[in-house]
């Protein structure tokens, strides 16, 4: 197997691990910051024992070493980590993902502004049809059993702090931000823990919250590692997946209808993003072969 198709194996698998991630935040019977404890606190926990195990407290450092770019990775996505559960909890699952599936329009700005990267006319055009897509989501969480806009909220907020931390690390290549991963979700589930009640989970609730643990930590290591095989448009282009797989799942175990405003609307966001995706991957061919 070369390092192209192994690359697209790992990320493809990362993002099939993470789209149960809403469905185990709807059949936990528990509050949402509960929920959110024990997801942060059993994926952070057996991602630094691993990494303690395999290299050492080495990585740690690296990751503590890299200052404020360090900080605000492991700030937006010990953040977003809590503030997704929450924002399940507040609107329909098909709004949550299709809102976070916005990520790369705020990856753009946020380059832009702190890396002084141009923001090419593809993706101007794909912003502008993104914000059509979000507006109509918006529009419908009036309407839509399920949805409000307090979680839509949240999940706009989500996106936006992922795509900070992405950010932030790309000005940091050189040091592997997984174990920032893992220490941003034990330092979350700190923060929120006077606020949780982790023993109010009923013993045979224990399996769900343990799956549920282990498919984000598996979904964060093979997403990091992944994507060092493969361009930023075809990882783009497979964690599109789980804005479709993750609504379509929770519809057919739970019966959450996503409602026709969030299809309508997440069919912009992600038609959008995937051609887009796509474009960037065919241009980058062309200049590849010239």
């Amino acid at each position: 197997m070369n390092d192209h198709l192994k690359g697209l194996c790992i990320t493809t698998l990362g993002v099939l691990l993470v789209v149960p991630d809403a469905l185990f935040v709807r059949l936990i019977a528990a509050e949402p910051l509960t929920i959110a404890f024990w997801r942060m606190a059993l994926a952070g926990g057996m991602l630094s024992g691993g990494i303690l195990l395999m290299q050492g407290t080495k990585p740690f450092r690296a990751v503590l070493s890299a200052g404020r770019y360090g900080a605000i990775y492991m700030l937006g996505v010990g953040s977003s980590g809590v503030l997704f559960v929450l924002a399940v909890s507040l609107t329909s699952v098909a709004n949550v993902v299709f809102i976070i599936a916005s990520l790369p329009v705020f990856a753009a700005l946020f380059s832009r502004i702190f890396l002084g990267e141009p923001v090419s006319t593809r993706m101007v055009l794909t912003m502008l049809a993104v914000t059509t897509g979000l507006a109509i989501i918006a529009r419908g969480s009036g309407e839509t059993e399920g949805a409000h806009w307090s979680g839509d909220a949240l999940a706009l907020a989500v996106s936006a702090l992922f795509a900070a931390a992405l950010t932030a690390a790309r000005h940091v290549r050189r040091v592997s931000m997984v174990p920032g991963a893992a220490m941003s979700y034990l330092a979350a589930a700190l923060v929120i823990l006077p606020f949780a009640a982790p023993l109010s989970v009923a013993p045979e609730q224990a399996p769900l919250v343990l799956m549920h643990g282990g498919f984000i930590l598996g979904s964060s290591a093979l997403l990091a590692l992944g994507p060092r095989y493969i361009t930023s448009a075809e990882v783009g282009l497979l964690v599109l997946l789980e804005s479709v797989l993750a609504p379509l799942l929770v519809w057919a175990v739970v019966g959450e209808n996503p409602g026709s405003w969030a299809l309508a609307g997440g069919s912009i966001v992600v038609g959008a993003l995937f051609v887009s995706n796509l474009w960037a991957l065919r241009r980058r061919r062309v200049r590849n072969r010239q």
